[in-house]
């Protein structure tokens, strides 16, 4: 089963604000693989997040609010009724309304399934500038569009610059969606209890299990 909800998370960095030049481009270009490579050498991490998904012209305007542990590939997203984990292998949704698990795949180059180094990666070869007007304390927007079809046509990042930190990112689909999450209380490098990217039956007593592998 895919993630329906298209959990998607996370980072990137700018330093300044500067405008559609040349040079903004390339500032903006060095400063999305600098918060790569340092996003990328976190050990793991976990944060608090509210996700929104807007569609204007159908009318919609969902919103959810959860926690999310990344360390590599494995994660566990809890949002409002829904947990996913995997252990990089295997993923379990679990849906608590109806007592419901379902296990799949893990497939890392799904789109709707992401990791906040993979949304660093993905989107590392877009092309990156400076938003106009962004400029608020330490933290400051890149919009990075696409440079061929894409699932996500734009990115929109804001970023903590002393910490390089993403604090809020949207993703614009082709059928005029949007998804936004906002990220806090990052934490980095923790001491993640065991089992956090395991499925334990033990902590869903009565829950049906289904496997879509």
């Amino acid at each position: 089963m895919k993630i329906k909800l298209r959990i998607t998370l996370l980072f990137v960095v700018l330093f300044a604000l500067f405008t559609g030049t040349a040079l903004a481009q390339n500032s903006a270009q060095r400063l999305l693989k600098e918060t790569l490579h340092r996003m990328s050498a976190y050990k793991n991490f976990s944060a608090d997040l509210s996700y929104s998904m807007v569609n204007k012209q159908n009318d919609i305007h969902e919103e959810k609010t959860g926690t999310i542990y990344v360390e590599g590939n494995k994660f566990r997203i809890a949002l409002m009724g829904q947990v996913i984990i995997t252990d990089g292998k295997k993923m379990w949704t679990i849906i608590k309304d109806s007592k419901e698990v379902m296990l799949s795949t893990f497939d890392p180059n799904d789109p709707s399934t992401v990791s906040p180094t993979k949304i660093l990666k993905e989107y590392s070869d877009y092309n990156a500038k400076f938003a106009k007007g962004s400029k608020r304390n330490n933290l400051k927007t890149l919009i990075l569009t696409s440079k061929k079809k894409s699932t996500f046509n734009k990115v929109v990042i804001i970023i903590d610059v002393p910490k390089y930190i993403v604090k809020k990112f949207s993703l614009y689909d082709n059928d005029g969606n949007v998804f936004t999450y906002d990220i806090f209380n990052f934490k980095a490098n923790r001491k993640f209890p065991k089992g956090t990217f395991k499925y334990n039956p033990k902590d869903y007593p009565g829950y049906e299990l289904e496997d879509m592998r």
